[in-house]
């Protein structure tokens, strides 16, 4: 189960659309730019993104990287869709909790809050760092954060069904994986995408832990 099982109801276009917006585009050209920063891959580099949804991450990255992408989501309809807009990556159906990989299959892994839409995000985690061989960037919901507060937490949200994870409970978790070199970091503290909102990230930038975006990078243990 991913994330996009959570947005069944949503049309594939429309979810990929909210990226299209001056909000939607903001937000994920904030997160895009820790992933790159938290993986930079090299050329050679082979990247899974798991829990792709729509697969707009997956594809700005193989455009900014030139590197061939795997995508794998839960949903083939949004699957499907994915594949509809990027012929250069590779999409395909798979479990986050029970990935079709060997080990160390991928130079790079990366998810965009997926993962806390499964059952068992530890687990979906401890999968991650199993297929990767280098790096991994993880993106996950915190709920430290002003939008937790304001919807996260209340019955009914866009949100139901999410685990939100504070930044202390990542990084204990993490310190029990395979891994080295562990940051926590946060971003997008007001979701809005207003200019006070750019105004507000440039501002906090690496300074505090209440942003909504919370992402576990981490080199993985030869």
């Amino acid at each position: 189960m991913t994330k996009s099982s959570r947005f069944k109801n949503i049309p594939a276009e429309l979810y990929d659309g909210w990226y299209e917006t001056p909000s939607g585009n903001w937000t994920g050209t904030v997160e895009l730019g820790l992933v790159l920063d938290a993986l930079k891959p090299a050329e050679g580099d082979s990247i899974l993104d798991i829990g792709c949804g729509t697969g707009w991450f997956t594809r700005q990255l193989g455009k900014l990287t030139g590197i061939c992408l795997t995508g794998v989501d839960i949903d083939t309809n949004w699957l499907a869709y994915a594949q509809s807009r990027d012929s250069a990556s590779r999409y395909c159906q798979a479990d986050a909790l029970s990935l079709p990989f060997e080990d160390k299959r991928f130079s790079h892994v990366l998810s965009i809050t997926a993962l806390c839409f499964t059952p068992d995000w530890k687990r979906a985690i401890a999968e991650a760092v199993r297929v990767a061989e280098k790096r991994i960037a993880i993106g996950l919901l915190n709920r430290n954060s002003l939008l937790w507060w304001k919807k996260g937490r209340k019955p009914g949200s866009a949100f139901d069904g999410a685990e939100w994870i504070t930044p202390s409970e990542l990084m204990e978790m993490a310190s029990m994986l395979p891994l080295e070199d562990i940051r926590i970091s946060t971003a997008i503290y007001l979701p809005s995408g207003s200019g006070l909102a750019q105004v507000t990230e440039r501002m906090l930038k690496n300074r505090l832990d209440f942003g909504l975006f919370l992402l576990l990078s981490a080199a993985v243990n030869p």
